[in-house]
C-alpha cells in the first residue's frame, strides 16, 4: 500500500487467490483478507488459483488449457479451460499415470504448465500434450477479480473458506491420537 501510495480507507474491494495451494498460505491470505474487508466494510472476492493461472496461458496456440499445482508424489491440483475460460474439468486433484487426459488429447491440444506439470511431462506421449513455462501472478488476479467486482460477485465473508483441494492429512495429527481428516 505505502509503494503504490494507497490508502487502506481507498480500497473498494480485497480480492484473494483462494485456492488451491498451500495449507497455510490459503489460510494467512484468507484470515488477512477477511479481517482487511471486515475492518473497513467492504467486499472480499475470491478466485480460484487455476483459473488465475489459466489467464497467464490464455493466449497462447492450443485448444485447451490446464494448469497444475504440484500436491506431492504423483498428484496435482488441476483443471481444463478453453480459450475463454469456460470450465471443461472443474478443479480437483488427481494422481498422474500416463493415461491421465487421454480422452481428451485424442481430440484436442492441451497446453500443461504450472509446477505440478513436469511431473505430467516425464508420463505422457501424446503429440497433443504441449508443454511450457508460464508464470501467474497478481495481474491475473487483477483481470478476474475486476471482472467479478463489477458482477457483484462477492465471497460471503463469515463464510468463505479457502479451497484446499483436498482433505487436510498430518501423520503427526493422526498419531497424537486424532481419527478424523481435518
Amino acid at each position: 500500500m505505502e509503494i503504490a501510495n494507497i490508502q487502506l480507507q481507498q480500497l473498494s474491494a480485497v480480492s484473494i487467490s483462494a485456492g488451491p495451494g498451500s495449507y497455510t498460505g490459503l489460510r494467512v491470505g484468507m484470515a488477512t483478507a477477511k479481517g482487511l474487508c471486515y475492518a473497513l466494510n467492504i467486499p472480499l472476492v475470491t478466485i480460484n488459483t487455476l483459473k488465475m493461472m489459466a489467464v497467464a496461458a490464455q493466449n497462447e496456440e492450443t485448444d485447451l488449457i490446464c494448469p497444475m499445482i504440484d500436491a506431492r508424489r504423483m498428484e496435482v491440483f488441476t483443471a481444463i479451460y478453453d480459450k475463454s475460460l469456460e470450465e471443461i474439468i472443474s478443479p480437483h486433484n488427481i494422481i498422474l499415470d500416463e493415461n491421465s487426459f487421454g480422452e481428451i488429447l485424442k481430440n484436442k491440444k492441451i497446453l500443461f504448465f504450472g509446477n505440478g506439470s513436469t511431473k505430467f511431462e516425464a508420463l505422457i506421449k501424446s503429440t497433443n500434450a504441449g508443454f511450457k513455462q508460464i508464470e501467474a501472478n497478481a495481474k491475473q488476479l487483477v483481470t478476474l477479480s475486476f471482472a467479478a467486482y463489477k458482477q457483484r460477485l462477492f465471497a460471503d465473508l463469515a463464510y468463505s473458506e479457502p479451497f484446499y483441494g483436498k482433505a487436510f492429512y498430518s501423520p503427526a495429527f493422526q498419531s497424537s491420537g486424532h481419527k478424523n481428516k481435518i
